[in-house]
C-alpha cells in the first residue's frame, strides 16, 4: 500500500514542490492550503486530495486530518511546512503581527502535530517533519520574530522527539537556507516606521544584503528532496540541513565563538557593532 503524507502550506513554494515530489514517488498526498478553491494543478493529480487547512483555525486542521484519513485510510507522515517571515525593527512591529508570527510558525504547527499524534500513537508509527530554517540556529538583523519562532520550532521538535519515540513516532527537522520561491513576496511581512530614524540605516543595509543573499538561493525542488529524505529516514537522526548556504553557514557557526560570529554577521550586513 502506498504511504500517505499530509502537507500544510501546499499552495506554493516548498509545500507545492514537496507535494509534487511525494506524488511522483508514488505516495498519496493530502495537499492542504487556506484557499483550495483557487488550486488548479494539484487537483488534477491522481491520489492527491486538495483540502482546506488554515493553521490559525484548529477546526480546519481537524477537518483536514479527518478528510485525509477518510480518503486514504491512514496518514504516515505530517509535513509542517506552513509559515512566513515577519521582519523589521521590533519597535515598529504591531502587536497583532507579533502574535500572528507565532500563531502561524509555532502554535499552528503544534496544533497540527497534536491533531495527528493520537492517530500515530494508535498505529504505533508515523513521522513528523517540521520545516525550521538555518534561521532556527543563527539569527540575522531585523529578524527578531522570525528567528524566535524558528528557534522555538527547534526546541519543540527536539523535546517532542523524546516524548513520542516510545510508541514509534519519529520527529525530523529540515533547516533550509534561502529558497528560490515567493518567500520575499507572499510569505514575507516587513514592518517599518521611517520616523524611527535610528533604525533606518540598518533597514537599508539589511534589505540590500537580503537581495544579495537570494542569489545563492536553492530551488524549492532541491529542498523538497531533503524533505523526502527526512520523511523516509528510519534512523534517530533529528536535523537535516538543506541547501549549500545553510550547510556552509551552520558549519561556520559550529566552529565560531559568539563574539566572532557576531562580528561576521555585522560585516556581512554592513553594520557597526
Amino acid at each position: 500500500m502506498p504511504k500517505t503524507i499530509l502537507i500544510t502550506g501546499a499552495s506554493s513554494g516548498l509545500g507545492r514542490a514537496s507535494a509534487r515530489l511525494f506524488h511522483a514517488k508514488g505516495w498519496n498526498v493530502i495537499a492542504t492550503m487556506r484557499s483550495p478553491e483557487h488550486e488548479t494543478e494539484l487537483i488534477e493529480l491522481d491520489n492527491v486530495l486538495v483540502t482546506r487547512l488554515d493553521v490559525e483555525e484548529p477546526s480546519s486542521i481537524e477537518g483536514a486530518v479527518a478528510a485525509g484519513i477518510e480518503a486514504f485510510g491512514q496518514i504516515d507522515v505530517l509535513l509542517n511546512n506552513a509559515g512566513y517571515g515577519a521582519y523589521g525593527p521590533l519597535e515598529a512591529t504591531p502587536s497583532d503581527e507579533i502574535r500572528r508570527q507565532f500563531d502561524v510558525n509555532l502554535f499552528g504547527m503544534i496544533e497540527a502535530t497534536k491533531a495527528l499524534l493520537s492517530h500515530f500513537r494508535h498505529n504505533r508509527s508515523g513521522t513528523i517533519v517540521n520545516i525550521s530554517s538555518m534561521g532556527g540556529r543563527v539569527a540575522f538583523p531585523l529578524g527578531t520574530l522570525y528567528h524566535a519562532s524558528k528557534y522555538a520550532v527547534e526546541g519543540f521538535s527536539e523535546a517532542l522527539s523524546y516524548e513520542v519515540a516510545p510508541f514509534g513516532v519519529r520527529i525530523k527537522l529540515v533547516e533550509p537556507g534561502q529558497i528560490a520561491t515567493d518567500f520575499a513576496g507572499r510569505s514575507l511581512a516587513f514592518s517599518n516606521d521611517e520616523t524611527l530614524i535610528e533604525y533606518q540605516p540598518t533597514v537599508a543595509q539589511v534589505m540590500k544584503a537580503f537581495g544579495e543573499l537570494t542569489a545563492s538561493a536553492s530551488p524549492a525542488e532541491v529542498i523538497a528532496e531533503i524533505v523526502y529524505a527526512a520523511a523516509t529516514d528510519t534512523t534517530d537522526r533529528l536535523r537535516f540541513e538543506a541547501g549549500e548556504d545553510a550547510q556552509q553557514l551552520l558549519a561556520v557557526r559550529r566552529d565560531t565563538d559568539d563574539a566572532s560570529f557576531a562580528r561576521s554577521i555585522n560585516e556581512q550586513f554592513g553594520l557597526q557593532a
